[in-house]
Protein backbone atom coordinates (compact mmCIF):
# COMPACT_ATOMS: atom_id res chain seq x y z
CA UNK A 1 0.00 0.00 0.00
CA UNK A 2 1.47 3.30 -0.81
CA UNK A 3 2.66 5.82 1.90
CA UNK A 4 0.70 9.08 2.85
CA UNK A 5 2.01 12.23 3.20
CA UNK A 6 2.47 11.83 7.38
CA UNK A 7 3.77 8.35 6.88
CA UNK A 8 6.59 9.77 4.81
CA UNK A 9 7.28 12.87 6.55
CA UNK A 10 8.01 10.78 9.81
CA UNK A 11 11.28 9.85 7.68
CA UNK A 12 12.70 13.04 6.76
CA UNK A 13 15.29 14.83 8.19
CA UNK A 14 12.82 17.19 8.89
CA UNK A 15 15.44 20.13 8.71
CA UNK A 16 13.32 22.29 6.00
CA UNK A 17 16.05 22.68 4.33
CA UNK A 18 14.49 23.82 0.72
CA UNK A 19 17.31 21.71 -1.26
CA UNK A 20 14.39 19.50 -2.73
CA UNK A 21 12.54 22.48 -4.24
CA UNK A 22 9.64 22.61 -1.53
CA UNK A 23 9.60 25.11 1.42
CA UNK A 24 9.52 22.33 3.95
CA UNK A 25 9.90 18.93 4.24
CA UNK A 26 6.01 18.08 4.90
CA UNK A 27 5.50 20.03 1.81
CA UNK A 28 7.80 17.40 0.20
CA UNK A 29 6.78 14.53 1.45
CA UNK A 30 3.01 15.59 0.41
CA UNK A 31 4.46 15.75 -3.04
CA UNK A 32 6.42 12.50 -2.81
CA UNK A 33 2.90 10.45 -1.66
CA UNK A 34 0.97 12.19 -4.52
CA UNK A 35 3.50 10.99 -6.95
CA UNK A 36 4.75 14.73 -8.28
CA UNK A 37 8.79 14.55 -6.66
CA UNK A 38 10.65 11.38 -6.40
CA UNK A 39 12.07 10.92 -3.11
CA UNK A 40 15.84 11.08 -4.13
CA UNK A 41 15.13 15.11 -4.65
CA UNK A 42 16.09 15.07 -0.70
CA UNK A 43 19.83 14.88 -0.39
CA UNK A 44 19.64 14.77 3.36
CA UNK A 45 17.87 11.20 3.78
CA UNK A 46 19.29 8.44 5.27
CA UNK A 47 20.20 5.26 3.11
CA UNK A 48 17.90 3.24 5.53
CA UNK A 49 15.04 5.60 4.68
CA UNK A 50 15.25 5.86 1.44
CA UNK A 51 15.45 2.16 0.78
CA UNK A 52 12.36 2.19 2.79
CA UNK A 53 10.57 4.87 1.37
CA UNK A 54 11.99 4.07 -2.32
CA UNK A 55 10.28 0.80 -2.32
CA UNK A 56 7.24 1.86 -0.65
CA UNK A 57 6.81 4.88 -3.15
CA UNK A 58 7.45 2.99 -6.14
CA UNK A 59 4.64 2.80 -9.40
CA UNK A 60 3.22 -0.51 -9.01
CA UNK A 61 4.85 -1.26 -12.72
CA UNK A 62 8.81 -1.08 -12.97
CA UNK A 63 10.78 1.00 -14.65
CA UNK A 64 12.40 -0.92 -16.88
CA UNK A 65 15.49 0.99 -19.37
CA UNK A 66 16.99 -0.72 -22.62
CA UNK A 67 19.61 0.26 -24.87
CA UNK A 68 22.15 2.27 -24.60
CA UNK A 69 23.24 6.22 -25.56
CA UNK A 70 20.77 7.68 -28.21
CA UNK A 71 18.32 4.42 -28.45
CA UNK A 72 18.11 3.95 -24.47
CA UNK A 73 14.95 4.51 -23.84
CA UNK A 74 13.00 3.78 -20.47
CA UNK A 75 9.43 1.44 -20.51
CA UNK A 76 7.04 0.72 -17.82
CA UNK A 77 6.37 3.13 -14.66
CA UNK A 78 2.65 3.97 -15.48
CA UNK A 79 0.76 4.55 -12.32
CA UNK A 80 -2.79 4.90 -13.97
CA UNK A 81 -5.17 2.98 -16.25
CA UNK A 82 -6.28 6.06 -18.01
CA UNK A 83 -4.41 8.90 -19.24
CA UNK A 84 -7.36 11.76 -17.49
CA UNK A 85 -6.18 10.01 -13.88
CA UNK A 86 -3.20 11.71 -13.65
CA UNK A 87 -0.69 10.92 -17.63
CA UNK A 88 0.61 7.95 -18.97
CA UNK A 89 4.93 8.17 -18.77
CA UNK A 90 6.57 5.85 -20.98
CA UNK A 91 5.28 6.42 -24.22
CA UNK A 92 4.49 3.15 -26.73
CA UNK A 93 8.14 2.52 -28.80
CA UNK A 94 7.65 0.84 -32.21
CA UNK A 95 9.65 -1.91 -33.58
CA UNK A 96 10.74 -3.32 -37.01
CA UNK A 97 10.19 -6.90 -37.64
CA UNK A 98 13.07 -9.19 -39.50
CA UNK A 99 13.97 -12.43 -40.15
CA UNK A 100 17.40 -14.38 -41.37
CA UNK A 101 15.78 -14.68 -44.39
CA UNK A 102 14.79 -11.37 -44.72
CA UNK A 103 17.31 -8.55 -46.56
CA UNK A 104 17.70 -7.05 -43.44
CA UNK A 105 19.30 -3.84 -44.88
CA UNK A 106 16.71 -3.09 -47.31
CA UNK A 107 14.12 -3.40 -44.31
CA UNK A 108 16.17 -1.03 -42.21
CA UNK A 109 16.62 1.22 -44.87
CA UNK A 110 13.05 1.16 -45.57
CA UNK A 111 12.15 2.11 -42.22
CA UNK A 112 14.97 4.82 -41.96
CA UNK A 113 13.10 6.87 -44.64
CA UNK A 114 10.86 7.56 -41.90
CA UNK A 115 12.45 10.58 -39.33
CA UNK A 116 11.11 14.02 -38.92
CA UNK A 117 10.18 16.48 -36.28
CA UNK A 118 7.05 16.60 -35.04
CA UNK A 119 6.12 19.69 -32.28
CA UNK A 120 9.93 19.20 -31.33
CA UNK A 121 10.00 15.13 -30.86
CA UNK A 122 11.61 12.94 -32.89
CA UNK A 123 9.75 10.29 -34.78
CA UNK A 124 10.94 7.03 -35.90
CA UNK A 125 10.75 3.68 -35.26
CA UNK A 126 13.09 3.20 -32.02
CA UNK A 127 14.02 -0.68 -31.95
CA UNK A 128 14.64 -3.79 -34.05
CA UNK A 129 12.76 -7.08 -33.16
CA UNK A 130 14.88 -10.08 -34.79
CA UNK A 131 12.90 -13.15 -34.87
CA UNK A 132 15.08 -17.00 -34.61
CA UNK A 133 13.80 -19.29 -37.08
CA UNK A 134 15.39 -22.31 -35.64
CA UNK A 135 19.14 -22.07 -37.85
CA UNK A 136 21.53 -20.46 -35.04
CA UNK A 137 24.07 -19.15 -37.54
CA UNK A 138 21.62 -17.11 -39.76
CA UNK A 139 20.22 -15.58 -36.19
CA UNK A 140 23.76 -14.63 -35.45
CA UNK A 141 24.41 -13.17 -38.57
CA UNK A 142 20.94 -11.35 -38.83
CA UNK A 143 22.00 -10.05 -35.47
CA UNK A 144 25.51 -8.91 -36.55
CA UNK A 145 23.36 -6.86 -39.53
CA UNK A 146 21.05 -4.96 -36.65
CA UNK A 147 23.69 -4.55 -34.29
CA UNK A 148 25.66 -0.65 -34.21
CA UNK A 149 22.18 0.55 -36.09
CA UNK A 150 20.86 3.20 -33.99
CA UNK A 151 18.38 1.25 -32.61
CA UNK A 152 17.01 -1.07 -29.36
CA UNK A 153 17.72 -4.50 -30.49
CA UNK A 154 14.64 -7.38 -29.63
CA UNK A 155 15.57 -10.91 -29.46
CA UNK A 156 13.45 -13.38 -30.28
CA UNK A 157 14.30 -16.07 -29.13
CA UNK A 158 14.17 -19.59 -27.09
CA UNK A 159 16.72 -21.38 -27.73
CA UNK A 160 19.57 -20.62 -25.01
CA UNK A 161 22.56 -21.76 -27.03
CA UNK A 162 21.27 -19.39 -30.01
CA UNK A 163 20.56 -16.80 -26.92
CA UNK A 164 23.73 -16.91 -25.67
CA UNK A 165 25.52 -16.52 -28.67
CA UNK A 166 23.52 -13.54 -30.21
CA UNK A 167 24.20 -11.69 -26.88
CA UNK A 168 27.87 -12.14 -27.12
CA UNK A 169 27.46 -10.32 -31.03
CA UNK A 170 25.23 -7.59 -29.09
CA UNK A 171 25.10 -7.44 -25.35
CA UNK A 172 26.85 -3.79 -25.28
CA UNK A 173 23.86 -2.45 -26.96
CA UNK A 174 21.71 -3.31 -23.94
CA UNK A 175 19.03 -5.73 -26.04
CA UNK A 176 15.85 -7.11 -24.95
CA UNK A 177 16.26 -11.52 -24.76
CA UNK A 178 12.43 -12.03 -25.46
CA UNK A 179 12.96 -15.85 -25.21
CA UNK A 180 11.81 -17.26 -21.49
CA UNK A 181 8.75 -19.46 -21.36
CA UNK A 182 7.29 -22.43 -18.70
CA UNK A 183 9.87 -24.58 -20.34
CA UNK A 184 13.22 -22.72 -20.42
CA UNK A 185 13.06 -19.96 -17.93
CA UNK A 186 15.81 -21.16 -15.56
CA UNK A 187 18.19 -21.44 -18.44
CA UNK A 188 16.89 -17.91 -19.70
CA UNK A 189 17.49 -15.99 -16.28
CA UNK A 190 21.02 -17.25 -16.35
CA UNK A 191 22.14 -16.20 -19.75
CA UNK A 192 19.93 -13.08 -19.13
CA UNK A 193 22.06 -12.37 -15.71
CA UNK A 194 24.91 -12.83 -16.96
CA UNK A 195 24.86 -10.52 -19.68
CA UNK A 196 23.41 -7.98 -17.71
CA UNK A 197 19.82 -7.59 -20.35
CA UNK A 198 16.19 -7.39 -19.92
CA UNK A 199 14.65 -10.90 -20.10
CA UNK A 200 11.10 -10.83 -21.77
CA UNK A 201 8.49 -13.38 -20.55
CA UNK A 202 5.97 -15.08 -22.95
CA UNK A 203 3.26 -17.59 -21.83
CA UNK A 204 0.61 -19.85 -24.27
CA UNK A 205 -2.23 -17.98 -22.34
CA UNK A 206 -2.65 -15.24 -19.45
CA UNK A 207 -2.34 -18.18 -16.49
CA UNK A 208 1.00 -19.42 -17.57
CA UNK A 209 2.41 -16.02 -18.70
CA UNK A 210 1.81 -15.43 -14.92
CA UNK A 211 3.31 -18.55 -12.95
CA UNK A 212 6.20 -18.09 -15.55
CA UNK A 213 6.70 -14.62 -14.44
CA UNK A 214 6.23 -15.35 -11.04
CA UNK A 215 8.78 -18.34 -11.04
CA UNK A 216 11.70 -16.11 -12.69
CA UNK A 217 10.98 -13.72 -9.62
CA UNK A 218 11.57 -16.35 -7.12
CA UNK A 219 14.85 -16.91 -9.11
CA UNK A 220 15.36 -13.26 -8.13
CA UNK A 221 15.14 -11.75 -11.60
CA UNK A 222 12.93 -8.82 -12.22
CA UNK A 223 14.68 -7.23 -15.23
CA UNK A 224 11.90 -8.40 -17.13
CA UNK A 225 8.69 -7.35 -19.83
CA UNK A 226 5.82 -9.31 -20.89
CA UNK A 227 5.20 -10.54 -23.94
CA UNK A 228 1.53 -10.02 -23.78
CA UNK A 229 1.17 -11.44 -27.80
CA UNK A 230 -1.64 -14.13 -28.36
CA UNK A 231 -2.76 -16.60 -30.86
CA UNK A 232 -5.01 -13.98 -32.48
CA UNK A 233 -5.93 -10.16 -32.04
CA UNK A 234 -8.81 -11.31 -29.31
CA UNK A 235 -6.45 -13.22 -26.57
CA UNK A 236 -3.93 -10.43 -27.71
CA UNK A 237 -6.05 -7.61 -26.44
CA UNK A 238 -7.86 -9.31 -23.35
CA UNK A 239 -4.46 -10.61 -22.28
CA UNK A 240 -2.49 -6.71 -22.86
CA UNK A 241 -5.15 -5.06 -20.80
CA UNK A 242 -6.01 -7.48 -17.96
CA UNK A 243 -2.01 -7.27 -17.27
CA UNK A 244 -1.75 -3.73 -17.28
CA UNK A 245 -5.19 -3.90 -14.97
CA UNK A 246 -3.95 -6.38 -12.81
CA UNK A 247 -0.98 -4.34 -12.08
CA UNK A 248 -2.70 -1.14 -11.45
CA UNK A 249 -5.89 -1.88 -9.29
CA UNK A 250 -6.36 -0.72 -5.90
CA UNK A 251 -4.84 -3.72 -4.37
CA UNK A 252 -2.13 -3.78 -6.83
CA UNK A 253 -0.11 -7.47 -8.48
CA UNK A 254 3.06 -6.83 -8.88
CA UNK A 255 3.96 -9.94 -10.62
CA UNK A 256 2.32 -8.07 -13.51
CA UNK A 257 3.73 -4.86 -13.13
CA UNK A 258 5.80 -4.81 -15.68
CA UNK A 259 5.71 -3.52 -19.49
CA UNK A 260 4.75 -5.33 -22.66
CA UNK A 261 5.50 -6.06 -26.09
CA UNK A 262 2.84 -7.01 -28.53
CA UNK A 263 4.13 -8.64 -31.84
CA UNK A 264 1.49 -7.41 -34.62
CA UNK A 265 4.18 -9.21 -37.01
CA UNK A 266 2.65 -12.89 -35.12
CA UNK A 267 -1.16 -12.08 -34.79
CA UNK A 268 -1.70 -9.79 -38.52
CA UNK A 269 1.34 -11.00 -40.88
CA UNK A 270 1.90 -8.95 -43.84
CA UNK A 271 -1.36 -7.25 -43.06
CA UNK A 272 -0.38 -3.44 -43.36
CA UNK A 273 -3.89 -2.46 -43.24
CA UNK A 274 -4.91 -4.29 -39.70
CA UNK A 275 -1.67 -3.84 -38.19
CA UNK A 276 -2.16 0.05 -38.50
CA UNK A 277 -5.50 -0.49 -37.06
CA UNK A 278 -4.28 -2.37 -34.42
CA UNK A 279 -0.87 -0.39 -33.31
CA UNK A 280 -3.51 2.40 -32.53
CA UNK A 281 -5.45 0.28 -30.73
CA UNK A 282 -2.27 -0.93 -29.03
CA UNK A 283 -0.83 2.74 -28.19
CA UNK A 284 -4.00 3.39 -26.30
CA UNK A 285 -4.28 0.03 -24.33
CA UNK A 286 -1.28 -0.68 -23.77
CA UNK A 287 1.43 -2.17 -25.63
CA UNK A 288 4.86 -0.65 -24.25
CA UNK A 289 6.39 -2.40 -27.68
CA UNK A 290 4.81 -2.19 -30.66
CA UNK A 291 6.20 -5.27 -33.74
CA UNK A 292 5.00 -4.08 -36.44
CA UNK A 293 6.57 -5.31 -40.62
CA UNK A 294 8.11 -2.31 -41.43
CA UNK A 295 7.20 1.16 -40.99
CA UNK A 296 6.48 3.67 -43.99
CA UNK A 297 4.97 6.65 -43.68
CA UNK A 298 1.19 5.40 -44.79
CA UNK A 299 1.95 3.81 -40.91
CA UNK A 300 4.11 6.77 -39.17
CA UNK A 301 1.70 9.72 -39.54
CA UNK A 302 -1.18 8.40 -37.93
CA UNK A 303 0.73 6.22 -35.44
CA UNK A 304 3.39 8.98 -34.37
CA UNK A 305 0.68 11.91 -34.18
CA UNK A 306 -1.47 9.38 -32.08
CA UNK A 307 1.43 8.73 -29.82
CA UNK A 308 2.13 11.74 -29.39
CA UNK A 309 -1.28 12.97 -28.28
CA UNK A 310 -1.72 10.02 -25.45
CA UNK A 311 1.75 10.43 -24.12
CA UNK A 312 2.04 14.33 -23.76
CA UNK A 313 1.41 15.46 -20.36
CA UNK A 314 -2.17 17.58 -20.36
CA UNK A 315 -1.51 19.36 -16.88
CA UNK A 316 2.22 20.90 -18.78
CA UNK A 317 2.17 23.03 -21.12
CA UNK A 318 3.84 22.23 -24.35
CA UNK A 319 6.94 25.01 -24.31
CA UNK A 320 10.23 25.88 -26.49
CA UNK A 321 12.60 27.87 -24.54
CA UNK A 322 12.46 31.30 -24.92
CA UNK A 323 14.96 32.19 -26.56
CA UNK A 324 16.15 33.95 -30.48
CA UNK A 325 16.22 31.01 -33.50
CA UNK A 326 18.25 32.09 -36.48
CA UNK A 327 16.46 31.00 -39.33
CA UNK A 328 17.51 29.85 -43.32
CA UNK A 329 20.70 31.47 -42.11
CA UNK A 330 19.18 34.18 -40.49
CA UNK A 331 21.98 37.16 -39.03
CA UNK A 332 22.15 39.89 -37.03
CA UNK A 333 21.06 41.96 -40.04
CA UNK A 334 17.92 39.69 -40.00
CA UNK A 335 14.08 40.79 -39.22
CA UNK A 336 13.08 40.07 -36.40
CA UNK A 337 9.10 37.97 -36.02
CA UNK A 338 8.47 37.19 -32.82
CA UNK A 339 5.32 35.09 -31.26
CA UNK A 340 4.42 33.00 -27.94
CA UNK A 341 6.09 29.94 -26.72
CA UNK A 342 3.66 27.52 -27.42
CA UNK A 343 4.91 24.74 -28.95
CA UNK A 344 2.36 24.04 -31.74
CA UNK A 345 2.60 27.61 -32.29
CA UNK A 346 6.36 27.61 -32.72
CA UNK A 347 6.23 24.63 -34.96
CA UNK A 348 4.07 26.00 -37.50
CA UNK A 349 5.14 29.33 -37.61
CA UNK A 350 8.99 28.37 -38.03
CA UNK A 351 7.87 25.59 -40.55
CA UNK A 352 6.62 28.65 -43.09
CA UNK A 353 9.20 30.62 -42.30
CA UNK A 354 11.43 27.94 -43.53
CA UNK A 355 9.16 27.88 -46.85
CA UNK A 356 9.89 31.58 -47.53
CA UNK A 357 13.34 31.05 -47.32
CA UNK A 358 13.71 34.35 -46.68
CA UNK A 359 16.81 35.16 -43.43
CA UNK A 360 14.98 36.25 -40.20
CA UNK A 361 15.06 35.56 -36.50
CA UNK A 362 12.35 34.20 -34.75
CA UNK A 363 12.25 35.64 -31.08
CA UNK A 364 10.51 33.72 -28.39
CA UNK A 365 9.25 34.88 -24.83
CA UNK A 366 8.12 33.18 -22.33
CA UNK A 367 3.99 33.51 -22.41
CA UNK A 368 3.19 30.58 -20.29
CA UNK A 369 3.25 28.30 -23.15
CA UNK A 370 0.28 29.37 -24.17
CA UNK A 371 -1.34 29.92 -27.81
CA UNK A 372 -1.29 33.93 -29.06
CA UNK A 373 -4.78 34.69 -28.00
CA UNK A 374 -4.94 32.97 -25.07
CA UNK A 375 -1.78 34.42 -23.72
CA UNK A 376 -3.00 38.06 -24.85
CA UNK A 377 -6.14 37.30 -22.61
CA UNK A 378 -4.34 36.13 -19.88
CA UNK A 379 -2.12 39.03 -20.01
CA UNK A 380 1.26 37.02 -20.78
CA UNK A 381 1.19 38.80 -24.19
CA UNK A 382 1.41 42.08 -23.62
CA UNK A 383 3.29 45.13 -24.96
CA UNK A 384 5.54 45.06 -21.73
CA UNK A 385 6.30 41.95 -21.69
CA UNK A 386 7.07 41.50 -25.48
CA UNK A 387 9.34 44.94 -25.38
CA UNK A 388 11.02 44.16 -21.97
CA UNK A 389 11.95 40.79 -23.93
CA UNK A 390 13.19 42.88 -27.30
CA UNK A 391 15.15 45.11 -25.22
CA UNK A 392 16.65 42.50 -23.22
CA UNK A 393 17.43 39.54 -25.37
CA UNK A 394 17.07 40.87 -28.82
CA UNK A 395 18.91 44.51 -29.07
CA UNK A 396 22.17 43.10 -27.50
CA UNK A 397 22.27 40.42 -30.56
CA UNK A 398 20.72 41.97 -33.27
CA UNK A 399 20.88 45.13 -35.42
CA UNK A 400 17.64 45.48 -37.49
CA UNK A 401 15.37 47.00 -36.19
CA UNK A 402 12.04 45.71 -38.15
CA UNK A 403 9.97 43.69 -35.87
CA UNK A 404 7.13 41.12 -37.09
CA UNK A 405 4.53 40.86 -34.20
CA UNK A 406 1.52 37.84 -34.66
CA UNK A 407 -1.07 39.48 -36.25
CA UNK A 408 -4.08 38.16 -33.96
CA UNK A 409 -2.51 40.87 -31.50
CA UNK A 410 -2.14 44.16 -33.98
CA UNK A 411 -3.68 45.92 -31.18
CA UNK A 412 -0.16 45.89 -29.67
CA UNK A 413 1.71 47.66 -32.75
CA UNK A 414 1.39 50.82 -31.24
CA UNK A 415 2.39 50.44 -27.39
CA UNK A 416 5.19 48.04 -28.51
CA UNK A 417 6.55 50.98 -30.57
CA UNK A 418 6.30 53.71 -28.03
CA UNK A 419 8.27 51.13 -26.09
CA UNK A 420 10.67 50.44 -28.24
CA UNK A 421 12.56 53.54 -29.28
CA UNK A 422 13.99 53.42 -33.06
CA UNK A 423 11.89 50.09 -33.49
CA UNK A 424 9.67 49.67 -36.89
CA UNK A 425 6.89 47.15 -35.56
CA UNK A 426 5.26 45.25 -38.31
CA UNK A 427 1.59 43.48 -38.48
CA UNK A 428 1.81 40.05 -39.64
CA UNK A 429 -1.49 38.42 -41.43
CA UNK A 430 -3.60 36.26 -39.16
CA UNK A 431 -2.47 32.78 -40.10
CA UNK A 432 0.90 31.64 -40.21
CA UNK A 433 0.57 29.94 -43.69
CA UNK A 434 -0.08 32.94 -45.09
CA UNK A 435 4.04 34.23 -43.92
CA UNK A 436 5.24 33.18 -46.71
CA UNK A 437 3.88 35.35 -49.24
CA UNK A 438 4.09 38.09 -46.63
CA UNK A 439 7.93 37.47 -46.31
CA UNK A 440 8.59 37.23 -50.32
CA UNK A 441 6.72 40.43 -50.95
CA UNK A 442 8.81 42.15 -48.17
CA UNK A 443 11.97 41.15 -49.66
CA UNK A 444 11.03 41.35 -53.33
CA UNK A 445 10.52 45.25 -52.41
CA UNK A 446 13.15 45.59 -50.46
CA UNK A 447 11.67 46.01 -47.49
CA UNK A 448 13.91 43.89 -45.38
Amino acid sequence: MALKGLDIFKLTPKTNCKECGSPTCMAFSMKVAQGAVDISKCPHMSAEAMATLSEATAPPMKSIKVGTGEAEYTLGGETVLARHEKTFVSKTRFAVNVTPDMDIDAVLAEANKVEYDRIGEKMHAEMVYVACNGDAAAFAEAVKKVTGKGKTIILDCKDPESAKAALEICKAEKPILNGANASNYEAMVEIAKAAEVVLGVSGADINELYDTTAAIEKLGYKELVLDTTGANVKDTFATTVQVRRACLAKDPDRTFGYPSIVNLSKVAPNDEPMQIALASVFVLKYGSIVVMDTMNYARALPLFGLRQNVFTDPQKPMKVEPGIYPINGGDENSVVLTTVDFALTYFVVSGELERSGVPCNLAISDAGGLSVLTSWAAGKLSSTSVSKFIKEEVEPKIKCRKLIIPGKVAVLKGDIEAKLEGWEVIVAPNEAVQLVKFLKDMQANGEI
